[in-house]
């Protein structure tokens, strides 16, 4: 059975296009049914079209990936699935934008070396930029705090509106789906703010 090619793609789900990758594997030959493209963060490799390439693999196949950062960000995970790919499958890989890293070519223990050595750097510095990334995100959620912006669902309040129809609802002058009309509540949070209310006079 002859050897196949298969190119991996993975774009972030929200800005990021394929188009170049995608490019860059069909001029390797690599025919559209053995392109396999996930849109997604590369933070762990439970991706469907990943893992599904992955199942397909043979001894002797050679995936093609564009970069590094495109194959995931996580440097363990990074060096487990090339460890499981190369040596438990034994399929190659090719890394387009990285000539070092293309187990086709440095069979000999010198060249295994120096592509682990490559592997090893490179999947470091994809993670060490994940990790800035969720710093800056962690920092601009910091600054937007300060400066007032607030973040997940708006808090509600007790209102004069609401005692109203809470009193009436107590009395059983009206039913809950009537105080919930008229407070213009969902269920929940009529009974959260019930439970709210009746612990602050509880206490008082």
């Amino acid at each position: 059975m002859e050897n196949r090619k298969f190119g991996y793609i993975r774009v972030s789900a929200k800005d990021q296009n394929e188009a170049r990758q995608l490019q860059a594997m069909k001029e390797v030959g690599i025919s559209d049914r053995d392109i396999y493209i996930d849109k997604q963060s590369g933070r762990d490799f439970n991706r469907e079209q990943y893992q599904l390439m992955k199942h397909h693999l043979r001894a002797g196949d050679v995936l093609y990936i564009h970069s590094l950062d495109r194959f995931g960000r996580n440097k363990e995970e990074i060096l487990n699935e090339w460890t499981d790919i190369t040596k438990n499958i034994k399929a190659d890989i090719i890394v387009l934008d990285m000539p070092l890293l293309d187990t086709t070519k440095y069979q000999d223990s010198l060249g295994t070396f120096i592509s682990d050595l490559v592997l090893q750097i490179l999947s470091w510095l994809a993670e060490e930029e994940r990790e800035r990334i969720k710093k800056r995100q962690r920092e601009g959620i910091d600054v937007a705090l300060r400066n007032g912006t607030r973040f997940g669902r708006p808090k509600v309040e007790i209102t004069d509106a609401f005692i109203a129809v809470y009193t009436e609802w107590k009395v059983e002058r009206i039913t809950a789906t009537e105080a919930m009309r008229r407070a213009d509540m969902k269920r929940t949070t009529f009974y959260k703010l019930v439970k709210e209310y009746e612990s602050q006079h509880a206490n008082q």
